[in-house]
């Protein structure tokens, strides 16, 4: 479990291990499409690129031509950058990342010629590195070995904390990530995660990510209007929206 942020004892949520990882701060999920089958193709397609056409600093402007004139980079939101130099990192597609990192390419970093540039390409922590506490984070790194539901789970905050609070309350206690180790309690928490991907109930029309939408300056919550169909506040609000 990388634990290499520069601060002790936290755990890096971007690669947690070597069966998933999450680039959701790189867009990975801001196109339109951000079906798995769309994002799988569209990163596979951009590691044999960069993998084929990469061979020192100077082939990058050709592959990045390439890459923007090949894809449609429509987005969700517009004010969200779609790195295109996000792909898969191993043969087995198991894990996303940044394509110029050093581990990459032998040691040398080419970030600097991303958008963000290395620096804050580098040194970014996601809010889930705060908000979620380690112990909640080492049991949904338990629970998923999914690249693609592991990014949607880890930056929603709320589902989260919400399911592993409703659990601890119920119990009387936080639970630890040691419990997990039991499959069968694995797999039923993974199908309350799953719920992220196919939620029955979810509007086909509502193009937005998860429950937030932006209003061109902030996100902003889409809230259920329970008064509009005569109901108190739902206690698993948080994890409805």
């Amino acid at each position: 479990m990388s634990t290499n942020s520069g601060i002790p004892g936290l755990i890096v949520l971007c690669q947690p291990n070597e069966s998933k990882s999450c680039g959701a701060c790189c867009g990975l999920y801001n196109y339109v499409d951000s079906s798995r089958t769309s994002l799988t193709l569209r990163l596979r397609a951009r590691t044999r690129r960069f993998r084929e056409n990469v061979k020192s600093r100077e082939d990058i402007e050709k592959y990045a031509r390439e890459t923007i004139a090949t894809e449609d980079f429509q987005k969700r939101y517009e004010v969200i950058y779609c790195c295109e130099y996000l792909g898969f990192l191993d043969d087995e597609e198991k894990r996303v990342g940044c394509l110029l990192h050093p581990q990459q390419n032998n040691g040398v970093d080419l970030r600097d010629v991303s958008f963000y540039g290395r620096e804050l390409c580098a040194g970014h922590l996601c809010p889930s590195h705060y908000f979620i506490s380690s112990s909640q984070a080492q049991i949904l790194i338990k629970i998923i070995d999914d690249w693609y539901l592991y990014g949607l789970c880890i930056t929603d905050i709320d589902l989260v904390k919400t399911y592993f609070g409703l659990l601890a309350d119920r119990l009387g206690e936080e639970l630890k990530p040691r419990i997990f180790d039991n499959k069968e309690l694995c797999s039923i928490a993974y199908r309350y995660f799953s719920w992220k991907i196919d939620w029955p109930f979810r509007s086909p029309d509502a193009n937005r990510l998860g429950k937030y939408y932006f209003d061109g300056s902030q996100y902003m919550i889409s809230h259920i209007d329970y008064e509009k169909f005569g109901r108190e506040i739902s206690k698993f609000n948080s994890i409805f929206l």
